[in-house]
């Protein structure tokens, strides 16, 4: 049985859309995938508003099993923060609404898990999503292969994790007891394993 996960790459200005089934041989497929756009200048009411009714449709839509969300940070500009934690909300209060679980994930964290690399940029994130989920080509705008990059890491996680554990970055923001097993991983699921058992160390 496949797990269904929306990611979310939260935004005022763009906000990333994308579902996908994920197998448990970890074999990804794309569902659907998009971006929510508002324009700078509108009111933020009504900016939210536009996401809220577009988070809903979708997840009414796919009907997804759990919703992973890029975990807002703090960086220099202030106002961007603001409108990232703002989007998140109306996303997860949207979630709560329907029991939907929510899982929050770093961007290193889920860089590491579909490259190999907490480092890398865009561009090769893009480039192993579209590898993954054997597209053409990859999505764009960003946002939008971002957002099928938090669905993927949630879902091989949970994989990596197994039955009945959790893992950092989940809603419940437990750690899993034991150390994930890498075999029959990929060469960047095996690296991100590795270094989430070297981190509880």
């Amino acid at each position: 049985m496949s797990l269904r996960v929306l990611g979310v790459d939260p935004g005022l200005t763009r906000c990333g859309l994308g579902v996908v089934d994920v197998e448990r041989n970890r074999r990804a497929t794309l569902v659907a995938v998009g971006v929510v756009g508002t324009v700078a200048g509108t009111a933020l009411d009504g900016r939210l508003l536009v996401i809220s009714d577009a988070i809903e449709l979708w997840l009414d839509t796919h009907k997804p099993d759990v919703l992973a969300v890029e975990r807002v940070f703090s960086q220099l500009n202030v106002s961007t923060v603001m409108g990232t934690a703002q989007a998140s909300g109306v996303v997860i209060a949207a979630a709560a609404r329907r029991g939907i679980p929510v899982a929050l994930h770093t961007p290193t964290e889920v860089k590491a898990a579909v490259t190999g690399s907490g480092g890398a940029n865009k561009d090769a994130v893009g480039k192993m999503v579209t590898k993954i989920l054997r597209l053409e080509a990859p999505p764009t705008p960003a946002d939008a292969a971002d957002a099928l990059a938090l669905a993927i890491t949630h879902a091989w996680r949970r994989t990596v994790a197994g039955p009945g554990q959790t893992t950092a970055g989940s809603a419940s923001g437990a750690r899993a007891v034991r150390k994930p097993p890498t075999a029959g991983l990929t060469p960047a699921q095996r690296l991100w394993a590795e270094a989430e058992a070297r981190a509880r160390r």
